[in-house]
């Protein structure tokens, strides 16, 4: 959503209750092999993008923006180190941490200390780069914020890492 807001486009949202096991409904898979959010379907040519990495990546070349060939494999690096890493460790870190507190000492500790680690790496890249992939806003950025923006579940304290505070 937040890459259809920067490039203006218009679009639709269809609500995808998860908690009432939507996701699995077998339209949903047709389009979603993983069942897994999001998911966007070009209404003009009925053709479906899932991952948001992919969707990302599709929606860059589609508009033009955010995502040039100069800056490629730099720009695609850190949107895969998101997807393959600051999302999936984040995302376990709030499971134990935020969600399920006191049910797996082991996971909390575990996914804590791989969080505060993916700080202190942002923070690092972010006090010697503008944007994750260099001096340019991109997908990258994009695909990362809403990972960061969840940092009050952390309890790492995004104040304590002045380059990825000054970025997010």
């Amino acid at each position: 959503s937040i890459m259809l807001e920067e490039i203006q486009a218009e679009y639709k949202v269809t609500l995808i209750d998860i908690g009432k096991g939507d996701q699995f409904k077998d339209d949903f898979k047709k389009i979603s092999p993983f069942n897994k959010i999001p998911v966007l379907k070009n209404l003009q040519t009925g053709q479906s993008y899932f991952e948001s990495g992919a969707i990302l990546i599709y929606l860059a070349e589609l508009s033009g923006k955010f995502y040039n060939s100069k800056e490629r494999l730099e720009i695609n690096q850190w949107l895969m180190a998101q997807m393959g890493y600051v999302g999936p460790m984040l995302g376990q870190h709030h499971q134990f941490h935020h969600f399920n507190p006191g049910k797996s000492k082991f996971g909390e500790e575990r996914y804590f200390k791989i969080s505060k680690r993916i700080y202190k790496e942002l923070d690092e890249r972010l006090s010697k780069s503008k944007y994750l992939s260099g001096d340019n806003y991109t997908i990258a950025d994009i695909g990362t914020f809403p990972w960061i923006a969840r940092h009050g579940w952390h309890d790492i304290g995004l104040k304590n890492y002045k380059g990825l505070t000054r970025w997010y």
